[in-house]
């Protein structure tokens, strides 16, 4: 019987790891870990091939590895510049503009009136792989060094997305199958323990509805809820092999995944 191998990195996600090993044993799946030195010549190919870890990791398997899939990490499909556009009634943030980080900090008031700020603004890398984390900026404090430069990354040019600040008070993570939401969790950016979502609640039904309708920038990723102002917002998506699924069903994800792998690779 063929069967999709999984490979983990198990240092990425920890406190998550035996429950995705145990998982993947369950739906009867192959599981092999991470090694930097050996894994990617000498992992059998007669089997389809998927990664979990990393962003960084996940794009080299995408694009160095001969497996098939080898990784759902298609980095240009998740830039916010590419997908943002599909998703604009969905979105969290109506107002965005794309900029440099250098453009940013030389013309912080110019770039901010944009998007109708001031005081502050949020920025994020326009890119999924995230080379700094999206945090607000007080206008006083825009600066290379408030976007870590020289720490994750070292283009001065580097795309940048800004909007306005806008207060979240819960979110949720979905894992997209085919355009199906086949596993969610609630959780806190913050830390606050992960929970499973509820398949009939609210915030489920609407990342359904998204999934359904917005083209998918792959097959398999994960898809982002949020509530603003008592109103649920998308609020981003990203690759699926270098995500978190905090407390999605695990046997769910699992199961989907290599379903949808096993069917494509055999059609």
């Amino acid at each position: 019987m063929t069967q999709v191998t999984w490979i983990l990195e198990p240092r990425v996600f920890p406190e998550t790891h035996d429950a995705m090993c145990e998982a993947i044993r369950h739906t009867g799946q192959g599981l092999k870990l991470w090694d930097d030195d050996w894994i990617i010549y000498h992992c059998p190919e007669d089997n389809p091939v998927l990664f979990h870890g990393s962003l960084n990791t996940a794009l080299y398997v995408l694009q160095e590895a001969p497996w098939k899939p080898g990784a759902y990490c298609n980095a240009p499909a998740f830039e916010c510049s590419t997908w943002y556009p599909n998703a604009a009634r969905w979105l969290l943030h109506q107002r965005w503009s794309l900029t440099t980080a250098k453009e940013l900090v030389n013309n912080p008031d110019q770039v901010l009136s944009r998007v109708g700020a001031t005081d502050a603004v949020f920025v994020r890398p326009n890119s999924a792989l995230k080379p700094f984390s999206g945090r607000v900026l007080q206008r006083q404090a825009i600066s290379l060094a408030a976007l870590d430069y020289g720490y994750y990354f070292e283009d001065e040019d580097l795309p940048v997305v800004i909007m306005p600040v806008r207060p979240v008070t819960r979110e949720w993570r979905y894992v997209v199958v085919n355009q199906n939401v086949v596993a969610g969790s609630a959780y806190h950016a913050l830390g606050r323990k992960p929970t499973q979502d509820d398949p009939h609640g609210a915030p489920w039904k609407f990342a359904e509805s998204i999934a359904q309708e917005m083209p998918a920038p792959e097959n398999v990723y994960v898809l982002d809820v949020c509530e603003a102002n008592n109103d649920l917002h998308l609020l981003e998506v990203n690759p699926f092999s270098g995500a978190d699924l905090y407390a999605c069903s695990r046997r769910d994800t699992v199961q989907a995944v290599s379903t949808h792998i096993l069917q494509e690779t055999q059609s």
